[in-house]
């Protein structure tokens, strides 16, 4: 136990002077007492309990005053709590094919009840963050420990065209950097950045070296159904993720067999007015091979984003897939000092010894 005010303790000086007060008055009384020949008889008059009846509500006073003593110091105690000290950003791609129906009903209603599920069973103060990426990448929720807000985004989250993966990569780096200050922000305007055509690249992931710690607690986690097919590349924005330490999970979401995308009227961007599920396939069909490159997950690219930056790539083809994949995802949980004022127990104590001492003494001077 510690004190936050430790000259207070001199407080405690009270007690020794209030029983040399008592000593005092005791001796004076003794003085001028009358002298009698017979004390016996004196002794047979007194009762037999007053000798303890008169020191227990003085006993009681003087422990109240220590405690008050004590408690005007402030005392403090230190106890080791465990906290997490990892801040999630979750990126989540929120492209039209996102609305595929070979996960029933469709992926985006899945990614979210899992994502809900995750940020649910997350530690106390935990900090998650949400991005949502498909043409462009935006911070919806900054990283905080309120979790109900993050909740209230994840349901509230809708599609548009295109999947920018690595924009959604550098959001999250931005977000990261802005209560991390060992992490620099990218730098990058990604209200800026030139669409790049050249999406769907072959990748060698054994070619890609493997990053190596000490990483940053704060950690992204990306799940996308499809590739990049807006703006920098996915291997670009990891060389900045790995060049800052922060590690990047990809997961990629969805069936071999992927199906024409149907939404609801809750997934669908304000571009689609409309009060009835939407067919967004279109093309050549689903059959065709446009449609279906546009619906395949570049795995490659997610395997080599995080290789490069010492994360993992997770495959789920389901709903109970995707759950084991947030559930196995790392947490960084370390013990923390922690110091908790206890003055209020002293001070309630105290009262109580003292309410006890004048309870008594009334009660056994009543007479």
């Amino acid at each position: 136990m510690s004190f936050a005010w430790p000259l207070a303790l001199l407080t405690l000086l009270a007690a020794p002077l209030l029983l040399g007060v008592v000593w005092l008055v005791r001796r004076k009384r003794r003085k001028l007492a009358v002298r009698v020949s017979n004390a016996a008889l004196i002794r047979a008059a007194i009762p037999r309990r007053s000798h303890w009846k008169r020191r227990i509500p003085l006993a009681l006073m003087v422990a109240s005053l220590v405690l008050l003593g004590v408690a005007a110091a402030r005392p403090t105690v230190t106890r080791q709590v465990e906290r997490s000290s990892t801040s999630i950003l979750l990126a989540m791609d929120v492209s039209r094919s996102m609305c595929s129906t070979d996960v029933d009903p469709n992926r985006l209603v899945v990614a979210q009840d899992a994502a809900r599920r995750f940020v649910e069973d997350q530690p106390d103060g935990t900090r998650i963050g949400l991005v949502a990426f498909a043409g462009i990448a935006g911070l919806i929720v900054p990283p905080t420990s309120d979790l109900d807000e993050v909740v209230d985004a994840i349901d509230g989250l809708y599609t548009a065209r295109g999947t920018a993966i690595g924009m959604a990569i550098l959001a999250s780096l931005d977000a990261i950097a802005e209560h991390n200050s060992n992490v620099e922000p990218t730098g990058v305007d990604l209200s800026e950045v030139e669409i790049d055509p050249s999406a769907g690249q072959d990748v060698d992931v054994d070619a890609i070296p493997e990053a190596t710690g000490p990483f940053e607690p704060d950690t992204i986690v990306v799940l996308t159904d499809g590739a990049n097919t807006l703006g920098v590349q996915p291997l670009v924005a990891a060389e900045q993720a790995a060049a800052r330490h922060v590690r990047v999970y990809t997961i990629g979401f969805g069936t071999t067999e992927p199906s024409q995308p149907v939404c609801n009227i809750n997934q669908v961007g304000r571009d689609i007015p409309t009060d009835a599920p939407i067919d967004i396939g279109g093309g050549g069909g689903i059959g065709g091979g446009g449609m279906r490159r546009f619906l395949q997950i570049d795995e490659p690219t997610l395997q080599a984003v995080a290789k490069m930056t010492g994360g993992e790539y997770f495959r789920a083809e389901d709903a109970t897939q995707l759950d084991d994949v947030f559930a196995g995802l790392p947490q960084q949980v370390e013990t923390q000092t922690e110091q908790d004022e206890i003055t209020v127990w002293f001070v309630l104590i105290a009262a109580l010894l003292a309410t006890g001492a004048i309870g008594l003494s009334l009660y056994w001077n009543r007479n």
